[in-house]
């Protein structure tokens, strides 16, 4: 059943409300809060001239201060303090595998991911920053009418089997959070984190798998098809399997936590069985660097 924007919205501010407000925010996300009140000066859009520094690839030619330019052979631009709050960029995957739930009673992946993601961009607008979502759709923004956006945005679904983190349009030193179960092609998933760190952002990996995928609980003939209806498998014996399926996940899940580290990024695995008000809180704190 497709999920509407106004009761996603609904669902997520009722997590949402369980957690305060965020208020302060911890010198490893000084650029969540204005910087004059934590005496630390960055590169961002404010009023106060900071710095010139030399073009680089990516920047936008109104970016340049002509002036300053004109004394040298190089074109400079001109740097303003950071004074409004860092941008948040999420990604969350729509893709048919997230549609997938092993019981009657259990969220499909889908419907946990873009509660946990909106839940969050609520806790994160209302304290003063900006979230978006990666791409080029949804720029990040302040205020309730981009709640709105982002809840119309992570209603749809994506026809492909497995998707691939969008890193598109991530701004320089900002934070971003990646939502899938992870279980397509890794090289996108590398692909994206080693972008991102090229540019200084720092985020989470939020891996969310059903009960079902960590147990594997099947037996006897089987037949294993992907949501999408693009791939098939049947076979007599699906017991013989699990060890096998099973070292593979681990395998993925190692994968993922390595190239997090490496990244400087962190990741987490959360089963669609276990609380959501906990998933939320961890997501939090992570982004505060200060989960555990």
């Amino acid at each position: 059943m497709k999920t509407t924007p106004s009761a996603l919205r609904a669902r997520a501010e009722a997590k949402a409300a369980h957690f305060p407000p965020l208020l302060a925010r911890a010198e490893q996300l000084a650029g969540a809060v204005l910087l004059g009140e934590h005496g630390r000066r960055r590169a961002g859009l404010g009023d106060d001239f900071w710095q010139y520094r030399p073009m680089q690839p990516g920047d936008s030619r109104r970016m340049v201060d002509w002036r300053r330019s004109a004394r040298s052979d190089a074109q400079f631009v001109r740097q303003k303090e950071w004074q409004i709050a860092q941008s948040v960029q999420i990604w969350v995957d729509q893709a048919a595998s997230m549609r997938f739930s092993s019981a009657s009673d259990t969220p499909e992946k889908a419907d946990r991911a873009r509660i946990l993601a909106l839940s969050l961009a609520i806790l994160l607008i209302r304290g003063g920053e900006r979230v978006g979502l990666t791409g080029d759709t949804l720029p990040p923004r302040r205020g309730e009418v981009q709640i709105d956006r982002l809840a119309t945005a992570l209603s749809s679904d994506h026809p492909d089997d497995y998707a691939i983190p969008d890193s598109r349009g991530l701004l320089p030193h900002a934070r971003a959070l990646f939502v899938s179960d992870f279980l397509g092609h890794i090289d996108g998933v590398t692909a994206a984190l080693t972008k991102a760190a090229d540019r200084g952002i720092t985020g989470v990996l939020f891996q969310i798998l059903d009960p079902g995928e960590e147990a594997f609980p099947y037996q006897g003939r089987t037949i294993f098809h992907s949501v999408g209806g693009t791939l098939a498998h049947e076979t007599l014996k699906a017991g013989d399997l699990r060890n096998r399926y099973l070292d593979r996940l681990a395998a993925r899940k190692d994968t993922l936590t390595n190239l997090a580290r490496a990244t400087g990024w962190r990741y987490h695995c959360h089963h669609t069985g276990d609380s959501a008000q906990s998933a939320l809180l961890w997501l939090y704190r992570a982004l505060d660097g200060d989960a555990g």
